[in-house]
Formats: structure tokens, C-alpha cells, sequence
């Protein structure tokens, strides 16, 4: 390798070095020393991932997390307030208090309390939520991946610089996660002067490969499968089986001098035409410098009304718009299919209609095939993904999941869990069922009323349910939780797309008129302190997956309104 080659490895499409913001090893002991006296704040696995990827320098030109004005222009022109184009926000919800600003340095921390980062606070701003969906993701659709999380985000960001103390840590496939640089620095040693990427969130079929091998002949070059493991779809594939198949397909059927396999934990953002821009300008970082994209590149599917979310082409378009400026050369492709009288892939378009060709949708693949009602045909995929695929397979209705109940005391949200659980196993689902009166008598026992006390306990109910939803049990949970900011810290512990809020919408008086127990009577006699509803503040959910009005609806009915809703997401079988 070459001097030149080196100095290469470091450019970004932009001209500027890749970025690093992880602290060397002397700082390191003195910034971590600080960091335990700094307020904190717990980074969703979303931030995470950004974090990450910022501190390699895989969002270059991006340094730290979006400011107010990159944000508003990113939003509206896909560029940065200096005029880079960049299309997706890249932004750090924290918080639903602006009481952060009193904080000049905030200390960032993971899912395990573990401390990740300072940040020097200088911005902070409310998010644009409505205008956001509508321009970046074309829609306010809540069917949309998207749109569907970020109703439950934080409403205001900050940014300011960051210093990382470390990186997040990874017990699973260490030969394949490769940073900016060292990527650059490995594809650089395969001599030539051409890579091509592939981005795919999915497994990796006979079509893909052929797609792969047909890019890398033409440009002459490296093929760079560079597969996202972040978050995806709660219906998607898990990461861990698809890089078993991407490492087999590498092992066994490309070239190895010619192909390079990384894995990158970035979390999609479904964006359709927006996100092939991103993902190319991601993969320019990484030292590619051209980039396929097929017909619907990055789209979350169908929408409510059953159409697809963007045209087939628009990100054809829009990348072809955009090339010359990011600097890496789209290479596009019709959708390919078995030609069945030919034997071999062809494009879509250039199949007569004299010839026969097959193809199977993610559904068929889904419903048909990885159930065991039949086997992959050897056209469509190789018969060791196809195994792979159905040692793994977890259908979605088999997947966990939480239904956690909010509202008033007697709002009637024990009642409601009970019915629910009791459909649910008609359904053939096992449940279990976690009653806050229930908890608070064991798990919790000795814990008062007051707001540390009542998150301490949602908390611990959030973090027993998220157990069970990642060993995919299916967990309802009835709790009066009556604080925004919590319930949300108790979703983060849930897998992407499992937890269903419920909004158990049920008047005072009414609620007051239902207790048997006395609780209302005591709490206005003052006999019971911080008791909620009369003395103590309830934060009606923001947006709720399910709101049910029990004064309007009898028990049975709001049990079927969660149940369909359940259905709806394919989290119980129809």
C-alpha cells in the first residue's frame, strides 16, 4: 500500500478526514471520573446506534448530532445549514423537559447503565414532528415503521460536541465489523480501483447474489456486501441468522479475492428515495464508490391503504440526481426474475411474455415456505440459507410482545387485562399477565407512593416484561404508570415495534364511582398521600397505540379494539 493509497483510506466524499470522536486512553480516566458527577441520560438503542456511527465518522460530515438549524434545513432542502447535502436527520431526542438546559455537560449512558459519552450541551430544540414525517418520509401514515416511533419519542433534542469513552461493546461476529477507516484501509489492499456495495436488511437470495456478482463485473471492481444489523422491522429477519447467511453465501459462492463482508449497525429509517441518498453517502465513508440500488430501495412496504409508500423508481431517481455531488455512482437494477425457460435471472422488463418466469414474494416466503408447508425452491434461494432460514424462523405471531395498560385507578384497566389474557389464549398464545396491585405486594414491596417510588416500580415492571418479550413471550401489563417520561423509558426496553401502549381513558368521576376498595374516599380525606388523580398529577399518553373509552365502551368491547389491533400488527394469528 502506497502513500497515496493510505491518505485515501481517510477522505470522505466532502474532502474533510474521517471523524473520530472516541478519546485516547490518557483521557479516557479523566473524562470517565467527571462523567459520574454530570446529570445523566440513557440513550435509546436508536441513539445508540447513531452515536456509534458518528464517532467513526460513517455519517461524516456530521460530527455530533444535528443542531436546530442543520435539523430545519435538512428537513427542507436535505442539506446541512453550510449547504452539504445530507437527507435523513440525524437528531438525539433526550428529553420532555427543557430543564436540560440548565445543564452544561450531560453524560450519555447505554441500555446497562454503562457511561458511553459527554456531551457539551449548546443546542437545544423541539422537534418538528408533523413536518418531519411529511417531508422526509412522505407521509404521516401511522402504518409507516417511522412515523409509528417517533410519535413516542422525546419532544426536544439536543446537540452540542461529544467525546466518546467507549464505543458500544459486541460479543458476535468480530471479523466482520469494521469501522470507516479500517474498512477503507482492508478494501484498499484488494488493488482495485472500483468497489460497488450492496445494502440489504434482508437474507440473502439467488437474486441478490446474482445482482451482486453482475455489479462487481461491471465496474470492474471489489463487491462490498455491506448489510445493515441494526433496527429494522419487527417482522424483518434477525440480524444474527441473516449474517449466518450472508457469511455462508460469502464462504461458498463469491470470489473471495474479489469480495469483501461487513456488517454495519445502522438503524433504518425506511425513507425510500431519501435513504438510498444516505445509505450511499454511508457507504462513500466506508470507501465504495459506486452503489446499487434496485426498485423500491429501503421501503417499509405497503401503506394503510394497501399501496406502496414510494414509487417503485423514485429512489432511482433521486440518487441519480445527487451523484455527481456525494460522489459515488448509483448502479441501478430492474427487479430481477427466474426465467424459467432459460434457467437463469433476468431483468423484469426484458422478459417476453412468451417466456415463463417465477418469483415469491416475503410474504409467500413467510407463509408458505418457512413455516414447513413446503421447500424453498433451489431457484429462488441455496440450500444452506434455506436451512438456516427454517432452523430460525420465528413467525411473527410467535413473536414477543407487551400490552401495557395505562390510566386512572378503576379506570377498569385490570378488568381489561384479565379478558385480554383470556382471548389471547383462545387464540392459542400463553400470556402472562402483570397487575400493578399484584407487583407492588412482591416485586415491589416496600416502595411508597411518591414519583421515585412510582417510577421505581413502573420501571421494574417494564424491565420483567422486557425479559419475557425478548424470549418471545407475550406479556400484558396493567399499571396506572401515570408519568409520560417513564412509560417511555419502560418502550425502550422493549425490542423495535412490541410494545403496544394502551390508553385506558376513563373520567374521574366515573373512576371515583367505581372504587370498591375506598382509595379515592382516602385520598380526599387526606388518609393516603400522592395518590393519583386527586393529589398526585396523571400525564395522559401522548399517542397511544390503542385509546379506549371505557365510560362509551363496555369491557369486552375494549378487550376486542386491543385484540384487533393485535391482529392488525400480526402478533396474534388470525
Amino acid at each position: 500500500m502506497n502513500n497515496h493509497q493510505t491518505a485515501l483510506s481517510l477522505i470522505t466524499p466532502y474532502g474533510g478526514k474521517l471523524i473520530s470522536l472516541v478519546v485516547d486512553k490518557e483521557k479516557r480516566a479523566e473524562l470517565l471520573a467527571r462523567a459520574i458527577n454530570i446529570p445523566s441520560y440513557q440513550l435509546s438503542e436508536r441513539s445508540m446506534q447513531d452515536l456509534e456511527l458518528l464517532a467513526t465518522g460513517a455519517f461524516s460530515p456530521l460530527s455530533t448530532f444535528m443542531t436546530r438549524n442543520d435539523y430545519h434545513r435538512v428537513i427542507e432542502s436535505m442539506r446541512l445549514s453550510n449547504g452539504t447535502l445530507f437527507p435523513i436527520p440525524i437528531t438525539l431526542p433526550l428529553s420532555n423537559d427543557r430543564s436540560i438546559l440548565k445543564n452544561k455537560k450531560i453524560t450519555l449512558r447505554n441500555q446497562f447503565n454503562e457511561i458511553i459519552a459527554v456531551m457539551s450541551v449548546q443546542d437545544i430544540y423541539k422537534r418538528d414532528f408533523k413536518k418531519e414525517c411529511q417531508l422526509v418520509y412522505g407521509t404521516t401514515d401511522p402504518t409507516h415503521p417511522m412515523v409509528s416511533e417517533m410519535c413516542h419519542w422525546p419532544d426536544y433534542c439536543v446537540s452540542g460536541p461529544i467525546q466518546v469513552i467507549n464505543l458500544p461493546h459486541y460479543y458476535n461476529f468480530f471479523n466482520l465489523r469494521q469501522t470507516p477507516a479500517s474498512l477503507r484501509i482492508i478494501l484498499e489492499t484488494y488493488g482495485n480501483n472500483n468497489v460497488v456495495a450492496f445494502q440489504t436488511r434482508n437474507p440473502m437470495h439467488r437474486a441478490h447474489e446474482e445482482l451482486c456478482k453482475r455489479a462487481a463485473e461491471k465496474v470492474h471492481g471489489t463487491l462490498l456486501i455491506h448489510p445493515t444489523v441494526g433496527i429494522t422491522k419487527i417482522d424483518d429477519i434477525p440480524y444474527i441468522t441473516r449474517v449466518q447467511i450472508y457469511n455462508t453465501m460469502y464462504q461458498k459462492y463469491f470470489p473471495h479475492d474479489k469480495t469483501v463482508l461487513s456488517i454495519l449497525p445502522l438503524a433504518m429509517r425506511f425513507a425510500g428515495p431519501r435513504e438510498a441518498v444516505w445509505h450511499a453517502i454511508i457507504r462513500r465513508n466506508y470507501g465504495a464508490n459506486y452503489f446499487i440500488v434496485g426498485r423500491n430501495h429501503a421501503s417499509p412496504g405497503v401503506n394503510i391503504q394497501g399501496k406502496q409508500f414510494y414509487a417503485p423508481d423514485a429512489a432511482q431517481k433521486l440518487i441519480q440526481s445527487v451523484a455527481a455531488e456525494i460522489g459515488i455512482k448509483p448502479l441501478l437494477f430492474n427487479e430481477l426474475a427466474y426465467n424459467r425457460s432459460q434457467k437463469k435471472y433476468t431483468e423484469s422488463y426484458s422478459i417476453s411474455k412468451k417466456n415463463k418466469f417465477s418469483a415469491l414474494s416475503g410474504t409467500d416466503v413467510r407463509n408458505v415456505y418457512l413455516t414447513g408447508r413446503k421447500k424453498l425452491p433451489g431457484w429462488f434461494t441455496r440450500p444452506e440459507v434455506a436451512k438456516i432460514l427454517a432452523d430460525s424462523y420465528i413467525p411473527l405471531h410467535k413473536k414477543g410482545f407487551c400490552v401495557w395498560l395505562t390510566g386512572l385507578p378503576c379506570a377498569g384497566k385490570s378488568t381489561i387485562a384479565v379478558l385480554l389474557q383470556n382471548l389471547i389464549q383462545e387464540s392459542g398464545r400463553e400470556v402472562s399477565l402483570l397487575d400493578g396491585d399484584v407487583v407492588r405486594t412482591h416485586l415491589s414491596k416496600g416502595l411508597g407512593y411518591s414519583k421515585e417510588d412510582r417510577d421505581t416500580n413502573v420501571l421494574r415492571i417494564g424491565f420483567v416484561a422486557s425479559e419475557i418479550v425478548h424470549h418471545s413471550g407475550a406479556v400484558i401489563c396493567a399499571a396506572i404508570s401515570p408519568y409520560e417520561q417513564t412509560r417511555q423509558q419502560v418502550r425502550y426496553f422493549m425490542p423495535h415495534g412490541s410494545f403496544i401502549l394502551v390508553y385506558v381513558d376513563c373520567p374521574l368521576a366515573t373512576c371515583e364511582a367505581r372504587d370498591t376498595k375506598g382509595y379515592y374516599q382516602n385520598a380526599r380525606s387526606n388518609k393516603i398521600k400522592h395518590f393519583t388523580g386527586i393529589n398526585d398529577a396523571y400525564e395522559p399518553p401522548l399517542i397511544p397505540e390503542v385509546h379506549l373509552h371505557t365510560l362509551d365502551k363496555t369491557p369486552q368491547e375494549c378487550t376486542d379494539m386491543i385484540f384487533n389491533h393485535l391482529k392488525m400488527c400480526g402478533l396474534v394469528a388470525k
